[in-house]
């Protein structure tokens, strides 16, 4: 017990010791300090966003748009409020917001109307076949998140898909820890409901498929 809490100790100085660095990059050099910031945080932004969308090219096009006004804030930002920065809750309430903004934008415009998206090849990697499993997965998780409350959604993903401590994910809603703690109960309980039902409706895509892929690529420990 005690050597567990002191590897969770050390792996916790070892985040903020990386923290430190990157804000300090951030002061000495923007440019050079944000690509920094970019590498060390770009799967968790992506994870996120893969989660908060139905298609990954979505996903890609989110993550991008929020890297784009994080480092558009930045250049406004003092030193001082640089250091200040809790860098990783702070890029994913960008992606969050951002988000919340693109599907109110998208609820106010027509849908496009189907389209076929070729599956890039690659020659190393998985097959067309298995690929396009993948986007089918991917699109159907996201449907089913989907129909979660939007708060909902964003704690059980940043909780239980990208493994954010409660403190962190009550710094992306901006609410306090027991509050946190309450949506994401209620999002879990919620969220099984769904899949209970989507077993119970016979044909179809089973949630014993979804379930593996509602925690595929899990970032932070």
């Amino acid at each position: 017990m005690g050597e567990e809490f002191r590897d969770e100790s050390a792996a916790a100085g070892h985040v903020d010791e990386a923290e430190v660095g990157l804000r300090l990059a951030l002061v000495a050099d923007l440019d050079a300090g944000f690509a920094e910031v970019v590498r060390a945080h770009e799967r968790v932004v992506y994870s996120v966003a893969l989660r908060l969308s139905i298609r990954p090219a979505d996903a890609e096009d989110l993550a991008a748009e929020a890297f784009l006004r994080a480092y558009r804030a930045l250049r406004d930002y003092d030193g001082t409020r640089i250091r200040e920065l809790r860098l990783r809750p702070w890029l994913l309430t960008i992606l969050r917001n951002t988000a919340r903004n693109a599907a109110r934008d998208a609820s106010r415009r027509p849908g496009p109307p189907p389209a076929f998206e070729p599956v890039a090849e690659h020659s190393a990697g998985p097959s067309a076949e298995q690929q396009v499993e993948r986007d089918d997965v991917q699109r159907a998780l996201g449907m089913v998140l989907a129909r979660l409350p939007e708060v909902q959604r964003t704690a059980v993903v940043l909780r239980h898909v990208v493994g954010l401590p409660t403190g962190e994910v009550a710094d992306v809603l901006g609410c306090p820890d027991g509050t946190a703690k309450s949506h994401i109960s209620r999002g879990l309980q919620r969220l099984r409901a769904l899949l209970a039902e989507q077993d119970d409706d016979g044909p179809g895509r089973s949630s014993i498929g979804l379930r593996p892929a509602l925690t595929a690529g899990r970032t932070v420990r």
